[in-house]
């Protein structure tokens, strides 16, 4: 279904989702980084919490952002291949 979607879309359309989606899941990645190392500071300083769980939870969104990247470069290529 996603691969649907994306064959859709135009060219200009799908450069512009793509370079949407590099600057988001930059700054998401750096976010989800200092989550992670401000949660280890957390833990050792005061013990666990149900709130250390929160960077573990938004993990796959970044998964599934990497995949959308992925569909959309591979649907570029084969626009640029039939050219």
């Amino acid at each position: 279904m996603k691969n649907t979607k994306f064959s859709e879309m135009t060219t200009e359309e799908l450069i512009k989702n793509q370079k949407a989606l590099k600057t988001v899941n930059t700054i998401f990645a750096v976010v989800l980084f200092m989550l992670f190392a401000l949660n280890l500071f957390i833990i050792f300083m005061k013990g666990f919490s149900a709130m250390n769980v929160i960077p573990i939870a938004l993990l796959p969104i970044l998964f599934l952002n990497l995949n959308n990247l992925k569909e959309i470069k591979k649907e570029l290529d084969s626009r640029s291949k039939e050219n």
